[in-house]
């Protein structure tokens, strides 16, 4: 048994599947003030993979596939079938070390999302043989990976997040090395509501009036105070970042 398989993982299921073949520019959309930064030392929480990961520990494992290392992962790998959203540039700013303040760089980050219509490639329904909305980078020597996705869409019980796993290098991502940190980040609502009008995202809007931060099953222990990514306005669509520390 492979180390990503004897990771059990549980979660909730996946919300509606279709979606249109398309990209939808955000057109006069606010944008988010950024959120107050984490204390330094204060570590990123540990967060469930959920139960679509693709990494091996929950069936499927799409580390394993040439071409997994990626910036744009809003195509399945090789090109193939793109799904409609919103342009979302999401940067994450991995620091570890003494008090979690130095650059993890050379580190490897995997990062998975639901499309707008939360839908996950590789397991739901007719997205058996997708692989888009998922990726991994290395972290630069300033900290930093990007990637270039859309905003996810909300499916009933979640609220709006993107998981990743950050490994000690890349090599690790396709071998049994656990992750070094597995968690989620959160997105914030006002960017959500506004985007979640649009005709690609149309259950979206319903199933965020019926989840809080507070009842959300991963980020309700502290409202995401640690997860909640800084979104703010580009040409195109929209920009995400995070800064993750690890600091254990």
């Amino acid at each position: 048994m492979t180390r990503r398989r004897a990771l059990g993982m549980i979660g909730l299921g996946a919300g509606s599947l279709a979606l249109a073949a398309c990209t939808t520019e955000p057109r006069g959309l606010p944008s988010s003030a950024p959120p107050e930064t984490p204390a330094a030392g204060s570590g990123t929480p540990a967060e469930i993979a959920g139960p679509f990961p693709g990494d091996g520990s929950n069936g499927v494992d799409v580390l394993e596939r040439f071409g997994i290392v990626r910036k744009d992962i809003r195509s399945s790998i090789g090109g193939g079938e793109t799904a409609a959203g919103v342009a979302l540039n999401l940067t994450l700013t991995v620091l570890g070390g003494s008090g979690a303040t130095l650059p993890l760089s050379g580190a490897a980050v995997y990062v998975w999302q639901c499309d707008a219509a939360g839908g996950y490639s590789m397991y739901s329904p007719g997205l058996e043989n997708a692989t888009y909305r998922r990726g991994v980078q290395e972290v630069d020597e300033a900290g930093d990976v990007s990637f270039t996705t859309v905003f996810p869409g909300c499916y009933p019980g979640r609220w709006p997040h993107v998981h990743f796993e950050v490994y000690p290098d890349i090599d690790s991502v396709r071998g049994n090395s656990r992750p070094l940190l597995t968690s989620q980040l959160a997105l914030p609502e006002d960017i959500g509501r506004e985007i979640y009008g649009l005709p690609d995202y149309a259950d979206s809007a319903g199933n965020l009036d019926d989840v809080t931060l507070g009842s959300d099953m991963v980020f309700a222990d502290d409202s995401a105070a640690h997860q909640m990514a800084a979104v703010t306005r580009e040409e195109g669509g929209f920009r995400a970042a995070l800064t993750v520390r690890r600091d254990h």
